[in-house]
């Protein structure tokens, strides 16, 4: 085992430094305030109110609570295999859990030490701007009695929690399953003190922000909003259930029952999610747009990237030829440089008379459109624009479109190609079975090749959803100042936020609650998955 993570060492140090840190260090970023500084005064959740106002504590309060809810899942799914397996694991118990609590205090360590550290350039201005000068500044700041004293308690816990271990280990018998019980309780104790810890910041920031109410002689509505529109969601959780319950029923009147109060179920659950829409307006206008144009984006680029791409896949995988220059043909667009091809859709959809499509336009008898500086939703533009659809029934821009055009243009020959890797893996015998058995092309489509498929149907889904969520380069270089902000995601509301308006503490905090919603995406896919996902 020491030779196994020796070798995995450098792997450990590089996932941290160059994903966990960051990501470490924007969660501590988006908790202080201030123009021009990396290292502001403390704001906690102020950030997050100012993004989406009271909906941050109701999102707190169920992480929170979910952390809560996760540690103890792996607890008691611990106990279950102890009494199927017939092993002792309650014994790794209080190691895994002070572990897990040395860690948290190693990373309240990080914590104080980082603004310290941070500080030494603004102490540098000036003449004492020398080497030496830093290398004195940074030996100060580590042997300050704070950074030391967190330093050495969150040390001594952490090798308390490793001796501890090492001691268990010493009295377990030949049977290695019994050593695998430390991670579960470890992982546990993490979720658990991260729980707990949310959970009191949210308590606190709720009071700090009646308080800061009272002052100013208004009131406030938190915790009838925290727990009217948890309810909602809970209801609308338990129709869910219900509704999938319903076709587990053997007689009609009970699958009609269910589906019933399933309805019901979420007619209530309407009626308490009202109060949602009064809380999202109070937020942040420019990212609220920037998630509907996120939103707009997604779901008019996958569905239709992943379609066309199994498509031409099933064409590319006959035996025709020019197969081998088709293949790399259509997967050009997805190496070339982002950033130079969306230079050339940019003249392609330019707004001039005289533009190329503009041209093709002209010489159908259509008027020119203005393309990438059209902020007017599509369908808005269908109807001639008679009524009033507001911004989410009028749908994306049209300058919006056309860099949905680009992004389809771009992703589907990288699709093609996993997909006919896809097709290469499926066995051609089940297709002569088929074809034995009386199905057409088709059918052996539907019940063979879209079952087998399904797992790089999954992978492309789920990489297509992460993906254009967190698309940058090509939207920022087909934007245009026209569009009036109809062209500008989450992602790009978060680069203005840091580099336009140099709001460090609330760009962070942006990414963290994009980050949030890509991982809840990433759940509810991977549960869909779970049982419509065939592996063979």
């Amino acid at each position: 085992m020491f030779l196994a993570y020796s070798f995995l060492a450098p792997a450990f140090l590089i996932i941290g430094l160059f994903g966990l840190f960051p990501l470490a260090f924007a969660a501590f970023e988006s908790s202080l305030r201030g123009l021009n500084k990396i290292v502001g005064s403390y704001d906690g959740l102020g950030n997050y109110v100012k993004a989406i106002d009271n909906l941050i504590y109701i999102l707190a309060f169920w992480l929170a609570a979910g952390l809560v809810y996760f540690a103890v899942f792996t607890v008691a799914r611990a106990v279950q295999d102890q009494r199927e397996h017939q092993t002792e694991s309650m014994r790794w118990l209080l190691p895994g859990l002070l572990t897990a609590l040395g860690t948290a205090l190693f990373t309240r360590f990080v914590y104080i030490l980082l603004p310290e550290m941070l500080l030494i350039p603004s102490k540098l201005r000036g003449q004492a701007n020398t080497q030496e000068a830093f290398r004195g500044l940074v030996v100060e700041t580590w042997w300050l009695p704070k950074v030391q004293i967190a330093l050495w308690i969150a040390v001594l816990i952490v090798a308390g929690g490793g001796v501890w271990g090492l001691l268990v280990n010493r009295q377990m018998p030949t049977d290695r399953r019994e050593r695998t019980y430390f991670m579960p309780f470890f992982t546990a104790g993490i979720c658990l003190i991260g729980g707990a810890a949310l959970a009191w910041l949210t308590w606190t920031e709720i009071n700090a922000a009646y308080a800061e109410a009272l002052e100013e002689g208004v009131g406030l509505e938190l915790w009838s909003q925290i727990v009217t529109i948890s309810a909602g969601f809970l209801l609308l959780l338990l129709a869910w259930r219900l509704w999938e319950s319903a076709r587990d029923r053997s007689s009609n009147t009970g699958m009609a029952m269910r589906l019933l109060g399933a309805v019901v179920l979420m007619v209530g659950a309407w009626v308490l999610i009202a109060e949602l829409p009064r809380v999202v307006s109070a937020g942040d206008e420019d990212w609220w747009n920037g998630l509907m144009a996120t939103v707009f984006y997604v779901l008019g680029t996958v569905p239709i990237q992943l379609g066309l791409a199994l498509i031409l896949a099933a064409l590319l995988f006959q035996k025709i030829r020019g197969q081998t220059f088709f293949r790399v043909l259509y997967f050009l667009p997805y190496v070339a440089p982002f950033v130079g091809t969306a230079a050339v859709f940019r003249i392609i959809f330019s707004n001039r008379p005289t533009a190329p499509l503009n041209s093709l336009l002209d010489m159908f008898g259509a008027e020119p459109l203005l393309w990438l500086s059209e902020p007017a939703g599509i369908i808005q533009m269908i109807t001639g624009g008679k009524f009033d659809l507001g911004p989410i029934l009028s749908g994306p821009s049209l300058a919006l479109v056309a860099i949905m055009l680009y992004g389809i243009w771009t992703y589907v020959g990288f699709d093609t190609v996993i997909f006919l890797a896809g097709l290469g893996a499926i066995p051609s015998e089940l297709y002569e079975v088929a074809d034995i058995d009386g199905a057409g092309g088709w059918a052996q489509f539907r019940h063979v090749t879209l079952p087998l498929l399904s797992p790089t149907i999954y992978f492309l889904s789920l990489y297509a959803v992460i993906g254009t969520f967190k698309a940058f380069n090509h939207i920022f270089v087909l934007r245009q100042a026209a569009a009036l902000g109809t062209t500008d995601t989450a992602s790009i509301v978060i680069f203005q936020a840091f580099k336009r308006d140099t709001r460090y503490g609330y760009a962070s905090a942006l990414a963290i609650l994009l980050l949030i919603i890509i991982m809840v995406i990433t759940l509810i896919n991977n549960r869909i998955a779970s049982r419509r996902v065939f592996y063979g």
